[in-house]
């Protein structure tokens, strides 16, 4: 019995001795793959790295980005390996993340970064020409309200003169629908023939409306002179009365202007200065003919 229990205990001691063999083996071979690291990674003698930062060394405190030290706080700590190895888990999970080392960073970062200096030119360029643009339609707008708020006071004024002479006894005046805003604003045309209540021109007889419009017409020359007027047929729609009135404006234009008028009315023919028309000949070919009727026509 001695003799089997002491072949066991052998046994069993054979087998330690064995595994502790076999653990210093791989605790060597483990020792020898981190000096390999050491250097092939870090570029360190295993020496050095063991006494530079071994665990006799302090570990300094890294604090997270955007976070102040307080004062008096340490800057190093004691080494100890769960936090230690806590972090180099940490860490090894953010490396992970980052994914894996791309050697053409660098000229992708230079191309990228080229491209974003030229976008960003690009972007102040565009926004200069936004702020001229905008100043030069500042000074257009400006330009027309007081050219628009001009000609709207001269024809107003003019209209406001020359109505009461085609519509004796009558009122009419031009009037802003938004005077606040000369740039956005319409025009209405107000008529009250003599006798009448009433100023819309909707109301107002065909006549009436014809007549209307040759006072704005006739304003519009008066508050911005032209070397010459072309009018097709505005009194067509005139009784004689009427056409009397606006013959005279014609008078009165005929000073300083040109006037071409298409017209049926023989009495407009008798105020002009020469006629032209177009007459059909025997033989079925239209020809223009032309009548002088004064000496001298007004060049």
């Amino acid at each position: 019995m001695d003799v089997d229990r002491l072949a066991a205990e052998l046994a069993r001691l054979t087998d330690v001795a064995h595994r502790d063999e076999v653990a210093r083996t791989q605790q060597r071979l483990r020792i020898e793959q981190l000096e390999s690291r050491s250097v092939e990674e870090l570029g360190l003698d295993p020496a050095v790295l063991v006494e530079e930062f071994g665990p006799h060394q302090d570990v300094p405190v890294v604090l997270p980005p955007g976070t102040e030290p307080q004062e008096g706080a340490p800057t190093a700590v004691p080494y100890v390996r769960a936090e230690q190895e806590k972090r180099l888990r940490a860490a090894e999970r953010a490396l992970s993340l980052l994914g894996r080392v791309n050697p053409l960073a660098l000229e992708e970062f230079a191309a990228l970064e080229e491209r974003h200096k030229f976008l960003t030119d690009q972007l102040a360029d565009l926004k200069k020409s936004r702020a001229d643009l905008l100043e030069i339609v500042k000074e257009i707008d400006e330009r027309v309200e007081q050219v628009f708020a001009e000609a709207y006071r001269d024809t107003a004024a003019a209209f406001d003169h020359v109505f009461p002479r085609l519509f004796p006894g009558g009122e009419g005046r031009l009037v802003l629908t938004d005077p606040d805003s000369m740039l956005t604003t319409g025009i209405e045309v107000e008529a009250r023939p003599a006798g009448k209540k009433v100023k819309r021109l909707s109301l107002l007889s065909g006549g009436e409306r014809s007549l209307t419009a040759v006072a704005l017409l006739v304003a519009i020359f008066k508050a911005r002179p032209s070397p010459f007027y072309v009018m097709d047929e505005v009194e067509a729609a005139l009784d004689d009365a009427n056409l009397g009135r606006l013959l005279d404006i014609f008078r009165e234009l005929q000073e300083d202007s040109q006037l071409i008028v298409v017209t049926h009315q023989k009495r407009t023919m008798e105020i002009a200065d020469a006629l032209y028309g177009v007459t059909m000949r025997g033989d079925g070919v239209t020809t223009v003919i032309s009548q002088r009727m004064r000496d001298e026509v007004p060049a």
